[in-house]
């Protein structure tokens, strides 16, 4: 068999997108599980939409995810150079080659031209398609025209009878009628190659065996055969993914402001979770196991397992997945991730390890720890109301009877531990006759304005200090 030698071929526009990602995740799979390469390429082809610095954050993406590539522009490789618009002199060879070969042709067309072209037939109500009106210039006379400077691109020659079709793993055989497709441009006036010719010369040149791609090229990929088979190369294995939506209706897009792959480490997320949750968006293990790390999946990836009906991005089983990965954590590496959160919020000067000890089974995404705990830099304005809670029987009368107590309590302890915080109260009330929570919910909304808080009064009173925690409780009981 054929070493398996597959590739990821973003262009440089941004970040690393969602879509992206999956399809970069599904073909470095397949090269692992296989014992194959897997291939990085940049098609830059399109200049105008080139984002400066995109290459390096594909570079960086890339890294980020995991996804070491054995080829590509930054790691080199036998079949380099791996940036397309590197590689001009060899897309304009093979183009010349289709021309001697009578499957494209020099078209002198001018801008104006095709626009009226275009103009008429939507008058028609027709999807404009070129007229082939410089198919049949004579060889030497487009020679000369190009010799003298004029401008010129090189289109497909598509056949205007039959069918053409190719095999896909998933959607099977697929056929069109050719009269249905267009001569397309495959070298530009600028000289360089559209993605449709960059593609198919690579990707044999690259001994590329399995393509991996979403299903929007679909429509495009008779012509690559009619490509393959004007040369009389082998074509590779097609692997025509479906979206990714962000909804019943909607695509997962940049364009609508859905998030990358580094907005979403930049949010908190951890890298093996959405790894683990991009990779079950269009494949399933077919069993019920959810958790994979990345080495598992490169142990147990196949074809058969791909879904091509699109996929859902639930950021909300994205969340519950990052949560598990986060309770998961071994305590040092989550107090690492969530020390840079708790400054961000401000409370770095609290006894940060303790807030958490408490935060970890409470995280879900590291980039709500600020909200969470922003209360302890900065109390938060509330309403009587909330001390109102049926279960504890409680309400503003009550709070203001059960401060009133428990404030010279708190004003006697003289070490101020949680331990020691928690005897202290404890042995008051239960000497009071009063409730545990006629009096710790008063207290914990009291000092912390919130009705939900990672730790209950006791935590709270010791992470705050004896003085902030007084100083609070005074302007509570005012506000009674």
């Amino acid at each position: 068999m054929k070493e398996v030698r597959t590739r990821f071929a973003p262009s440089p526009t941004g970040y690393l997108h969602l879509g992206g990602l999956r399809t970069a995740l599904y073909t470095y799979l397949y090269a692992r599980r296989n014992g194959g390469k897997f291939i990085l390429r940049i098609e830059d082809t399109d200049q105008e939409r080139e984002v400066p610095g995109a290459v390096d954050m594909i570079y960086q993406s890339m890294h980020l995810a995991g996804l070491t590539y054995d080829e590509g522009p930054d790691v080199g490789g036998e079949y380099g150079p791996y940036i397309q618009s590197q590689r001009r002199d060899l897309y304009k060879e093979y183009a010349w080659k289709l021309v001697e070969l009578g499957a494209a042709y020099p078209c002198f067309c001018t801008r104006e031209r095709l626009d009226e072209a275009r103009k008429a037939a939507e008058a028609k109500g027709e999807t404009f398609k070129y007229d082939k009106h410089c198919l049949h210039i004579p060889l030497d006379e487009a020679k000369k025209r190009i010799a003298a400077g004029e401008p010129f691109v090189i289109r497909q020659n598509i056949p205007t009878e039959g069918k053409c079709g190719f095999d896909d793993v998933l959607f099977g055989h697929i056929e069109v009628d050719c009269a249905t497709l267009d001569d397309n441009v495959l070298l530009k006036a600028d000289g360089l190659p559209t993605y449709n010719f960059a593609n198919v010369v690579d990707d044999h040149l690259m001994g590329i065996t399995h393509v991996m791609r979403g299903t929007e090229y679909l429509s495009s990929s008779p012509k690559y055969d009619l490509l393959y088979d004007a040369f009389g190369w082998e074509k590779p294995v097609y692997v025509h993914l479906p979206v990714v939506m962000k909804d019943q209706t909607r695509k997962l897009s940049k364009r609508y402001g859905d998030p990358s792959f580094e907005d979403l480490l930049h949010q908190g997320y951890l890298r093996d979770a959405i790894i683990n949750f991009i990779a079950l968006l269009g494949w399933s293990p077919r069993n019920d196991r959810e958790f994979f790390t990345l080495e598992e999946l490169e142990q147990i990836f196949d074809l058969e397992g791909l879904n091509k009906s699109p996929a859902i991005f639930d950021v909300n089983k994205l969340r519950w997945m990052n949560g598990e990965y986060v309770r998961k954590l071994p305590f040092e590496e989550y107090y690492r991730l969530a020390l840079p959160w708790f400054e961000k919020a401000g409370v770095g000067h609290v006894d940060t390890r303790r807030l958490a000890e408490l935060m970890q089974g409470r995280t879900e995404v590291f980039g709500d720890i600020p909200d969470m705990v922003r209360f302890l830099a900065e109390m938060p304005e509330f309403d009587n109301e909330l001390y109102t809670h049926k279960k504890m029987k409680t309400d503003a009368e009550v709070a203001k009877k059960a401060l009133t107590f428990i404030k010279p309590v708190l004003e006697g302890i003289g070490e101020w531990t949680e331990a020691n915080i928690h005897d202290v109260v404890m042995a008051a009330v239960a000497e009071s006759g009063m409730k545990n929570g006629q009096v710790l919910w008063p207290l914990r909304i009291a000092i912390s304005g919130l009705a939900s808080t990672p730790g209950g009064a006791f935590e709270i009173a010791y992470l705050l200090g004896k003085d902030e925690t007084l100083k609070r409780l005074n302007a509570s009981m005012a506000k009674l």
